[in-house]
């Protein structure tokens, strides 16, 4: 969508291949031959408009109401699922404030999505110095992207179709959350799901006609099925890891069609266009929501065009910003621990300790290898016209990011069906990095990672206003790894990581451990489990899985913000809906959750208002 100076949008696929800040495509890969081919794929891109996404057709509205029924804060992943469902009921009327512009051609091709990180779509947040994680990083800080976009991170994400465990959802229950188990939340996954490949995964797990797609990529480089070998030679299943079974190997399905990303943006809201009663606005950032003298929600205010905007709402305000920008709004809006918001000179609407705390995000370590390879074809004209016309090929896929695995450490109970460590491979991505667009090839070495990633971790976080300025980004403190349990079971995934290259089945590629001493840990023995340690450490790969800042527990969890409905503690007529609820990180991706709790949170909106 594209907004103009009179404040009229209108849905457009005309994306700019240059955005307005932050690095570009085409300044990142460099070329004239990369550059005429973002050309032609932009015209191939507007050429398929009239065929899945009809351009220049206005979102119902060309103009901004006064007053709204439901007011959606935050375009991603869960609040672009949330504001189309809501706009399903014609008596409802619904706008959606996102702080980004709409998708720029380019994020379509799945192998691209490692360009985007550090542009404009992006909100480049940096945490502020750990203690005990990214310690070689500069200042100490980790780098957290975020989708500042339409789609939010589901534009930008790795599309790895992941629910998690039933364990992760039946101890939501047990925390006092009634209606979160996995018999409850399992409706939900199969109500957005239209899943091609539904005949080859378990059944009853899965379903057909929802908006959102899920399927495998239609390319899979031969490493991928050695990978699924190396897991059964190992002891593992190889399956459906969203069905019967959370532990095993999978090629995993994906938010995909046609070989291009489908980001919730598209999967949601561009079918909900031409509903008159949806108002979708694009570079509106919330600067906090309005409350009465009896803490009612009344409105919202928002900068758009550098103009403070208010609309009042008559029903709800739904936060659906994720783990930091939620947070971040309610501590704006005077909701959050007391001293705090006046230490920076915020007025208290309501004293809720809980806002910003419980942040956690799984933590990872890259393990890097070597490998021979001469089965995959780089990145050349070929391939590029290959997906061109038939969205085939390398560039349909993430190359071996599409394999993944949920293994059981020493420090799991198998019995419980919940795998502690995730295996994501990272390779073969064709990018310009590969050569054949800027460059000759290069030798047949590759290098590969397995990145083992802690599933549960026992260290918590918190986030807090830096100042009053609600366009000033909050103070990150992840305060990753401060459990020693989390370093102990990483550990162990190296090892198995290790463990798998060293598997007869992926011994024709010749995988070879990069021995290269961590910096600042090269006093101790290499591979010892000091060693891992110190490496974790110091070379720390958060995952971007954040979550549980805006936590859903009962009355008497002093850290709950929302309850199992969520409404926001304290308030009135305030929800919170996204990954922030969550009291504990789910198993795995968390893109496919956060699309659950919108679908969940929009059956609970319907409930309430129409019975």
């Amino acid at each position: 969508m594209n907004p103009t100076a009179s404040g009229h949008i209108t849905m457009s696929c005309n994306c700019p291949l240059t955005t307005a800040a932050g690095p570009t495509l085409a300044s990142t890969c460099g070329g004239p031959s990369f550059m005429l081919f973002m050309g032609l794929l932009e015209v191939f891109l507007r050429s398929q408009c009239d065929l899945e996404d009809p351009c220049n057709r206005p979102v119902a509205r060309d103009y901004v109401d006064s007053r709204y029924d439901f007011v959606v804060i935050g375009g991603g992943s869960a609040g672009a699922t949330l504001a189309a469902r809501l706009s399903e009921e014609g008596s409802f009327s619904v706008l959606l404030l996102e702080a980004g512009m709409d998708e720029p051609t380019g994020t379509q091709i799945p192998s691209f999505f490692f360009n985007f990180l550090g542009s404009d779509i992006d909100w480049q947040y940096t945490t502020e110095p750990e203690d005990e994680a990214c310690l070689n990083k500069e200042g100490k800080k980790c780098y957290w992207p975020r989708g500042k976009v339409l789609g939010g991170t589901s534009v930008m994400n790795g599309m790895m179709y992941m629910r998690g465990s039933r364990k992760d959802y039946d101890d939501w229950a047990k925390l006092g959350n009634p209606g979160w188990s996995y018999e409850d939340v399992l409706p939900f996954f199969m109500r957005s799901e239209d899943n091609l490949q539904v005949d080859e995964m378990d059944s009853g797990y899965h379903a057909t006609g929802g908006p959102l797609t899920v399927t495998r990529f239609p390319y899979h480089p031969p490493l991928s099925g050695a990978i699924m070998e190396a897991g059964k030679e190992l002891g593992y299943p190889v399956g459906d890891l969203n069905g019967r079974s959370h532990t095993g190997f999978a090629i995993a399905q994906t938010t995909s069609r046609n070989g291009s990303r489908l980001s919730t943006a598209r999967a949601f809201l561009r079918p909900a266009r031409g509903r008159r009663n949806l108002h979708v606005m694009l570079n509106s950032t919330v600067t906090r929501i309005l409350f009465d003298n009896d803490k009612v929600a009344v409105g919202v205010e928002f900068l758009y065009n550098g103009q403070l905007h208010r609309v009042n709402v008559d029903k709800e305000v739904i936060v659906s910003g994720g783990a930091v920008n939620s947070p971040q709004i309610l501590l704006n809006s005077g909701i959050g621990p007391a001293e705090e918001l006046r230490s920076v000179g915020v007025p208290v609407i309501h004293n809720l300790p809980g806002v910003g705390k419980n942040l956690h995000n799984h933590v990872a370590y890259s393990v890097g290898f070597t490998i021979n390879d001469t089965d995959t074809t780089p990145l050349n004209w070929a391939t590029a016209m290959e997906y061109l016309l038939f969205r085939d090929g390398l560039m349909s896929g993430t190359g071996i990011s599409e394999a993944t695995a949920m293994i059981n450490t020493k420090y799991a109970n198998p019995r419980e069906d919940h795998p502690d460590i995730q295996l994501i491979f990272g390779g073969y991505l064709a990018d310009c990095a590969e050569t054949g667009m800027v460059g000759e090839k290069k030798g047949a070495n590759r290098s590969i990672y397995i990145i083992p990633t802690l599933l549960h971790p026992k260290s918590r976080g918190y986030l807090r206003l830096r100042s009053k300025d609600p366009l000033a980004k909050p103070m990150i403190f992840p305060k990753y790894l401060t459990a020693p349990e989390d370093v102990a079971t990483l550990v162990e995934g190296i090892k198995f990581a290790i463990k798998l290259s060293e598997t007869e089945a992926l011994k024709r590629y010749g995988f070879k451990l990069d021995k290269t001493p961590v910096k600042n840990c090269e006093h101790l023995k290499f591979g010892c489990d000091a060693y891992w340690e110190c490496a974790v450490k110091h070379d720390t790969a958060p995952e971007n899985h954040q979550a549980g800042s805006c936590k859903m527990g009962p009355a008497n969890d002093p850290l709950a913000v929302v309850d199992n409905e969520l409404r926001v503690r304290g308030i009135r007529n305030v929800r919170v809906a996204d990954t922030s609820i969550m009291p504990k990180v789910t198993s795995g991706n968390t893109n496919s959750p956060a699309i659950m709790i919108a679908e969940k949170a929009a059956d609970m909106i319907k409930r309430t208002w129409l019975g």
